[in-house]
């Protein structure tokens, strides 16, 4: 097994599963923290361990036998020297799509948390080998299996750290608070997104390219217990729950079928909720006011990603406040939806994304 992204909550949990199971993990890429990656080294003794900067080469700790790389380049070269059929890509951002591309080119199965992957370059990559760790996605999956009469698909929200903010108040809040998600423990910036509702608009953007579908919404579920529902045409509604627990989706992914049998996730008591569906407010998530021309037109993830992978550095580092992420994601829709017109393939996303951030970064 292959995990990039190794010190993150996937990846960790990922490492879990494969202990619990003896599965050899062949790969492992990480970030900065590399106290974390050298237990991970000692414990799992990977062939192969790549960082993200060249610079921390020295503080990893690594035997005669194996390889170390550094960089985007570094994990492309490390994949094509691997056995392994399963890679688990949870890094986070825009730099988790080469690494994507390489996975599919080598024609292993791409286990898939960096959502960035298919809202960017969805419509140049197959998705016959994928299977998503996304817990609505993995939902989705499990609901249609034995469905063919679908007539629309629905994820869910938690609503993010400021979902009770009094809206007079939100445009105003501190990464602090924006941090601080009533659910789960995730990393920063899917925590922003989560709060800004790109996160959901991202998944939005992958269930269509994983289900081939347009009929596809969300809605606020507060427990984040209830992870997605299924309509058929016959208007019956069918809903996936479960633990907010990502070992789930990734057992399924490492395991396949022998997950049915797995210990580790905890049964459900549903008489301790109380679970109520809502609609998605625009006024307070007005980045949601974009998902049905996402829908229509999925190229403008290109922009809605760029954009955000900046404006979130700079919210967190204090440089802007938490409205401008909103507004300054629709400044460069305005900017570059003509743009998106003229991709004809992989690479120009790359040069766009570029464009993009650099007109983010200094506008």
């Amino acid at each position: 097994m292959i995990i990039l992204g190794s010190t993150g909550s996937i990846g960790t949990n990922a490492l879990k599963i494969a202990k619990n199971y003896n599965i050899s993990v062949e790969m492992l890429s990480a970030g900065s923290n590399i106290q974390l990656l050298n237990q991970q080294i000692k414990q799992f003794n990977p062939k192969f361990v790549v960082i993200k900067d060249s610079k921390n080469i020295k503080k990893v700790n690594i035997d005669k036998k194996q390889e170390i790389f550094s960089g985007e380049d570094g994990i492309l070269e490390a994949l094509k020297n691997t056995k392994s059929k399963i890679v688990i890509n949870a890094i986070v951002g825009f730099h988790g799509l080469k690494p994507s591309l390489e996975t599919i080119k080598l024609r292993k199965t791409l286990a898939l948390a960096n959502k960035e992957s298919l809202v960017v370059g969805g419509e140049f990559i197959d998705t016959k080998n994928i299977i998503p760790l996304d817990s609505e996605h993995f939902a989705l999956r499990e609901l249609i299996s034995n469905k063919k009469n679908i007539k629309k698909m629905i994820i869910t929200a938690s609503g993010g750290a400021l979902r009770d903010v009094n809206i007079n108040k939100l445009k105003y809040q501190t990464p602090q608070s924006a941090l601080n998600h009533p659910n789960w423990s995730m990393g920063k910036k899917i925590t922003i997104d989560s709060a800004t509702m790109v996160n959901k608009l991202f998944e939005i953007l992958e269930a269509k390219y994983l289900f081939h579908t347009d009929a596809i919404d969300a809605l606020i579920e507060r427990n984040s217990i209830i992870h997605a529902l299924i309509q058929t045409n016959d208007n019956a509604i069918f809903a996936h729950l479960g633990h907010n627990d990502m070992k789930l989706p990734i057992s399924y992914a490492i395991l396949g079928k022998k997950a049915q049998n797995i210990e580790s996730i905890k049964e459900i008591d549903i008489t301790n909720f109380t679970f109520t569906l809502s609609k998605i407010d625009v006024n307070r998530y007005p980045l949601w006011n974009l998902k049905n021309e996402l829908l229509k037109n999925p190229r403008l993830g290109i922009i809605l990603n760029a954009s955000n992978e900046i404006l979130v550095n700079k919210f967190l580092e204090g440089k802007i406040k938490f409205g401008d992420i909103s507004k300054n994601i629709y400044k460069a829709v305005e900017k570059f939806e003509t743009q998106i017109k003229y991709i004809n393939n992989i690479n120009d996303i790359f040069v766009l994304n570029k464009e993009i951030m650099d007109f983010t970064n200094f506008n």
